[in-house]
């Protein structure tokens, strides 16, 4: 198993989306979605502080 970095860059390179749902400081959540934007599938919470930094600028997957 990767970093949470490499399983959201995963989750897009196979077609999902992610979105950040709730962030703070020291922490970040993030719905992970099917590829139609629809159903949620998971979520990931994140306490790496350079992804949670990342995020916070990238709240979404897809272009930027």
């Amino acid at each position: 198993m990767g970093t949470d970095r490499e399983t959201l860059d995963r989750w897009a390179d196979f077609g999902g989306v992610w979105r950040v749902v709730a962030a703070g400081e020291h922490a970040a959540t993030v719905s992970m979605c099917r590829c139609d934007g629809g159903e949620e599938v998971q979520r990931l919470t994140t306490q790496d502080p350079g992804l949670v930094a990342w995020l916070s600028e990238h709240p979404e997957s897809g272009p930027q």
